[in-house]
Order: structure tokens, then C-alpha cells, then sequence
């Protein structure tokens, strides 16, 4: 399969004609090979427009939320940026791409220790990986100027914004644990009043941990 002519037809018939046109993030989506990223059997479907699973019955986000959740977050050449719920690295694999350093943390051991993996094998060395609970944050890490998340919770954990630049941005989703969420962008003024704007409707799966939902009882 020639990946990279999937991957450009995917920029181009997935997140450009929808929209979202920054240079900078459509050319960031060409130095990250997705294949990469997803497990072996299901790389022929890497560029598929949708939402694939991946190792611990997680997924990989489909590729147009993660370039709207990047773009919304107006990422500069020189933030530090807290990515959570890393999952297999991809979107910090393409945020890395555009600021100065990426912090992504994972709450699943199997998940964080791949995806550290795959940053040190692929070359992502702005990217630090971090297994923890995001909901907290990454304190000893910050502050961060931007703040984005691949699940939803049921508001912005207030950890996150006390660990915000002036000016910084967190792009979530918020809303309840299963059905529609709204993808949000908070913004920090210089005061450090939070400034809420409502994107989009997504679906995502929950945001778990000490400032985001328990996890669900499977018994």
C-alpha cells in the first residue's frame, strides 16, 4: 500500500476540504505516518475517515477531530503543550510537530509505555510521555499554553486551568460519560478569567480520574 498517498488524500479529502487549512498543521500531518500508529493488521485502514481501535480497547481518534482539536487550540512554535490521553501517540506525534514540547499522559500503563516507545523509535523527541492521571494535570511540568484532551469530562478539571499561561487554551470535549459532548475551547485572559467558547458536537470516551468521572463499574 503506498501510505503516502493515502495520507495526502486524507489531508486533503478529510481535513482540508472541511475546512481546516493552517499550512503549518496540514504539513505537520505529513510528517506523521499513522500507519504507524494503529496495530498491524488494521494499517491498510490507517487513513480511513473514522475512529480505529487500538491496543486496551482504546481507539484512535478519527483524523479530522484530532486536526480540530489541534487547530482549535492555535498551537505557536513556541508552547508547551499538555496533550491528555495520549492513547498511541498520534496526536502528540502531530502536535510535536508545531510547538515546542508536547507532555502526553496516559492512565493506562500498556498505552504509555507504547506510545513512549513509538516517539523514541520514530523520532519524536519533543514528546514526553507520561502515565498518570490527566485529569490532574502534569504539575511538575508546568505551565503549559495550551491544554488538550482526546476524552470527555464533565467540565475543564480546575488542575488544568491553575496550570495555564496567561492567555493559555484547553480544547475538550465536556458532557456526559455516553451520547453527544460539545467540543470546547476555555481561554485564560490576562487576568486569568476562563473564557468559554462551544466548537462543535463530538463523541468521545470519558475523561477518568480525581477531576473527571469514576470509572465505570463493569461488574
Amino acid at each position: 500500500m503506498d501510505f503516502a498517498a493515502a495520507r495526502e488524500r486524507m489531508i486533503e479529502r478529510q481535513i482540508a476540504a472541511r475546512g481546516i487549512d493552517d499550512p503549518r498543521l496540514l504539513d505537520a500531518f505529513r510528517t506523521v505516518p499513522r500507519e504507524l500508529f494503529v496495530p498491524l493488521e488494521l494499517q491498510p485502514r490507517a487513513y480511513n475517515d473514522c475512529a480505529l481501535p487500538i491496543e486496551a480497547g482504546q481507539t484512535i481518534s478519527q483524523p479530522f477531530i484530532v486536526a480540530l482539536t489541534i487547530d482549535a487550540a492555535g498551537i505557536g512554535p513556541h508552547d508547551r503543550v499538555l496533550e491528555v490521553g495520549a492513547g498511541s501517540g498520534y496526536a502528540a506525534a502531530v502536535t510535536s510537530r508545531l510547538a515546542r514540547a508536547v507532555i502526553a499522559v496516559e492512565r493506562i500503563p500498556e498505552l504509555a509505555r507504547l506510545a513512549d516507545e513509538r516517539m523514541r523509535r520514530l523520532g519524536f523527541d519533543n514528546v514526553l510521555v507520561r502515565q498518570g492521571d490527566g485529569s490532574l494535570g502534569c504539575p511538575d511540568q508546568a505551565p503549559f499554553d495550551a491544554i488538550v484532551c482526546a476524552a470527555a469530562g464533565p467540565q475543564v478539571p480546575e488542575a488544568w486551568l491553575e496550570q495555564l499561561t496567561p492567555g493559555g487554551r484547553v480544547v475538550m470535549p465536556v458532557g456526559a460519560m455516553e451520547g453527544v459532548q460539545q467540543l470546547v475551547r476555555v481561554t485564560l485572559d490576562r487576568a486569568g478569567r476562563p473564557r468559554r467558547e462551544e466548537l462543535e458536537p463530538v463523541r468521545f470516551v470519558p475523561l477518568i480520574g480525581a477531576q473527571a468521572y469514576d470509572e465505570p463499574d463493569r461488574s
